[in-house]
């Protein structure tokens, strides 16, 4: 997809491709459909993936990144597997949410099946605090960049469940979630594709899914849903505007 540099309304912080799509994708549409401009910043590569490779990871990312209708993604090339809560991945992070000036972030589970997405949790939590900080620099082509703190970060729900603190009603953006998923044509169910098996490979994984949304959904009182955890309390203005 094009370059872009704008501020975003909305990151996602992802350890992997696909990540995003998984845990977030849903809400990625229903916000977008709003207007707001919204992007995916992958840590890796997904390199170490059971199935596909690094070059068709890439291109399946970039297919789902123009189903979302995304405005920016980028991959920081982190190593999948290896990557460490380390002054240099910080300000790798750092340098990425300075550039789009995100109001909110959307970041891993904070813990879960692969120790990837907890490790990738901690790491986008840190870097959305020392973001704000002023005496840390960090430069974009040579020009120093001001300092931003997002307003909100929430972890979003991945493999293993973990009671969500909020719901979105994904009722009506479901599918395109699916739709962007099943672009990850070597990782998901794709009978004409003859990988190893892997544990998100199977039909039985797709089904899955729609479970845990509607599992989401039936919490938050809706038909499917997404459900996300705060990382601090959250300032609520109107108690009557709560469902």
């Amino acid at each position: 997809m094009e370059k872009y540099s704008g501020k975003l309304d909305l990151l996602v912080l992802a350890a992997h491709p696909d990540d995003a799509e998984l845990g977030a994708g849903g809400t990625i549409v229903k916000y977008v459909n709003e207007g707001k401009k919204v992007g995916i910043v992958d840590f890796t590569r997904g390199e170490l993936g059971t199935r596909g490779t690094e070059k068709t990871r890439s291109e399946e990312a970039s297919a789902a990144a123009k189903i979302l209708k995304l405005s920016a993604r980028e991959n920081l090339g982190l190593a999948d597997g290896f990557f460490e809560h380390s002054k240099e991945n910080l300000l790798s992070v750092v340098y990425a949410i300075r550039k789009y000036r995100p109001e909110v972030v959307l970041i891993n589970a904070p813990t879960d099946r692969h120790p990837d997405h907890g490790k990738g949790a901690k790491l986008a939590l840190d870097a959305c605090f020392l973001s704000g900080l002023r005496k840390i620099e960090t430069e974009d082509n040579g020009v120093s960049q001001d300092h931003w703190r997002p307003n909100t970060v929430y972890h979003y729900i991945q493999d293993r469940f973990i009671k969500p603190d909020f719901v979105v009603d994904i009722s009506s953006t479901f599918d395109k979630k699916m739709e962007a998923i099943l672009a990850f044509k070597t990782q998901f169910y794709n009978p004409e594709i003859n990988e190893p098996q892997s544990p998100i490979s199977g039909e039985d994984f797709i089904k899955y899914l729609e479970g845990r949304a509607r599992e989401m959904g039936r919490i938050g009182g809706v038909d499917l849903g997404e459900g996300f955890i705060l990382t601090r309390p959250a300032l609520v203005n109107d108690i009557f505007s709560l469902k």
